[in-house]
């Protein structure tokens, strides 16, 4: 309990999950949005239809990735390479359980450019109440399967190399996911962190006082930071580097996580304050290109303008909470697992993205503690 109190009180360490997800949702509001002045008289323009999740789920097998020992990176991972198959047992299911009327959950993944899930969500719309959550999940998180490694950021390229592309993907996060959370989240939205940089060059970039020379070369991502000292217009690419900015190189100077989070704020504070002026208008058939090339999703045209006129409602800050999946302690090295806190984990889901009128049980969670 102790080591959970600990980690309540360093919430803001992983504050940048949440940032970063909410950006991605803000780029599909304002890009849905747009689209919604258009479009706003045609028929088709209705609340999803919630898909069956009352169903236990198939057993399907997926290739273990091999851990590679030569990766030099703690905040990224390589692909992984098939191994062998493995079946994930089916979780608990819900199948006669009551949904909230009016209630959608939905699965956001921001990937960094290849299959890497730096940014693992899941946000929640009460309809009846105009309220919105979303839960970041670290992406470390120690997940209940049988591969090499067992971290909820695995999921998704390992159901790609045996689910075929996005979908296989996004089946096996979704699958993984419910062991943590107890249910399937019902759609899912995919952004490709090119986003970032094309929504930040298409408004000519954004203002950010850099404290110090930022110095960071990482061979293995091919990720190459340099950015001055000073008052300066940081292009797409640049703000990226500025946001993710942690490790230096030798006779550099690095920063803490927690200043880390203080400067990928900065970045999403100064583009929100670019993307909310009447002269983003300008910027529409850039955001609907952006949204095209860059955003997958299982939302049709019309139930993605619904959400973009719903979510209107909750454009008071009140009306939209976030929050961190509770984590109990991590492993250390090398492996450098999160464990998820069960008894956090059920009160925050149960209180928040919970789809159903009865509450979520330990039963029905896969937990690993330790």
């Amino acid at each position: 309990m102790c080591r959970y109190l600990r980690k309540i009180n360093k919430k803001q360490k992983r504050q940048f999950l949440k940032y970063f997800s909410i950006f991605f949702v803000v780029i599909s509001i304002v890009a849905a949005s747009a689209v919604w002045g258009f479009m706003s008289v045609n028929d088709n323009i209705r609340p999803p239809e919630v898909p069956d999740i009352a169903v236990t789920l198939s057993e399907i097998a997926i290739f273990i990735p091999t851990e590679n020992n030569n990766q030099s990176s703690a905040d990224d991972e390589a692909e992984p390479d098939p191994e062998e198959f493995f079946e994930m047992p089916n979780p608990l299911s819900l199948e006669g359980w009551e949904r909230k009327p009016d209630f959608f959950t939905i699965l956001v993944i921001g990937l960094d450019g290849g299959t890497n899930a730096n940014v693992i969500m899941v946000g929640a719309y009460d309809n009846v109440a105009q309220q919105a959550y979303i839960v970041s999940i670290p992406r470390d998180t120690r997940v209940d399967v049988q591969r090499n490694r067992r971290k909820i950021v695995s999921a998704y390229p390992v159901g790609m190399l045996n689910g075929g592309g996005h979908e296989g993907g996004i089946e096996r996060m979704k699958q993984e996911i419910q062991t943590l959370i107890g249910f399937r989240p019902d759609f899912y939205v995919l952004v490709n962190f090119d986003a970032f940089v094309q929504i930040i060059d298409a408004f000519g970039g954004v203002e950010v006082d850099v404290p110090f020379h930022m110095r960071y070369d990482d061979p293995f991502q091919d990720l190459h930071i340099d950015i001055l000292p000073g008052l300066q217009v940081l292009d797409g690419q640049n703000a990226l580097h500025f946001a993710r900015f942690r490790r230096s190189n030798p006779g550099f100077r690095g920063i803490t996580d927690y200043q880390r989070i203080e400067n990928q704020q900065t970045v999403i504070n100064a583009l929100l304050q670019d993307m909310l002026t009447p002269q983003a208008l300008l910027q529409i058939p850039t955001l609907l290109g952006t949204y095209r090339d860059y955003v997958y999703t299982d939302l049709s045209l019309g139930e993605k303008l619904w959400f973009a006129g719903q979510l209107n409602n909750v454009r008071d800050a009140s009306a939209l909470a976030t929050y961190t999946l509770p984590m109990a302690g991590t492993s250390g090295a090398p492996a450098w697992y999160e464990f998820a806190y069960e008894p956090g984990v059920l009160e925050l889901i149960n209180r928040t993205i919970n789809p159903f009128t009865q509450d979520i049980t330990a039963d029905m969670l896969r937990i690993i503690s330790q």
